[in-house]
């Protein structure tokens, strides 16, 4: 049996990180994903995915990404059961990241962050190649 998704859209809010009571890292964010056709209006639908990353992939999350960014998000779907404070039976749906990857470029934050334009490299400041997250 197979349970594999891929997903690539913008991140809607910051990404919520938050540790078990033992400590491991979890972080969640939901995911805005384009339907690739029109609805019969002519406008492209959006769906909005939660997504969940565990212990170093919440951590990367967490550190690396922001409302707006692109993200490209691998994993596997996930339904949960739950009973809520009044006592109803809720499903949750979300989708377990076990790899996120960026989705676009790293944005300017000022005209003198203008990054390369394509097909050029350039040097990475001595002050931020500790922050590579590779």
């Amino acid at each position: 049996m197979l349970n594999k998704i891929i997903l690539m859209g913008r991140l809607t809010r910051d990404p919520e990180l938050r540790h078990t009571g033992n400590g491991t890292a979890v972080a969640s964010f939901t995911l805005a994903v384009d339907r690739d056709f029109k609805s019969q209006s002519g406008e492209r639908e959006t769906d909005f995915i939660d997504i969940v990353a565990w212990r170093s992939t919440a951590e990367f999350v967490s550190k690396y990404f922001s409302r707006g960014r692109m993200a490209v998000v691998e994993g596997r779907l996930q339904v949960r059961d739950w009973t809520d404070k009044d006592g109803t039976r809720r499903r949750s749906t979300e989708v377990v990241a076990d790899n996120v990857y960026f989705g676009d470029s790293k944005r300017p934050v000022s005209d003198s962050d203008t990054p390369a334009p394509a097909g050029e490299f350039a040097e990475v400041p001595e002050d931020e190649k500790g922050e590579l997250p590779f």
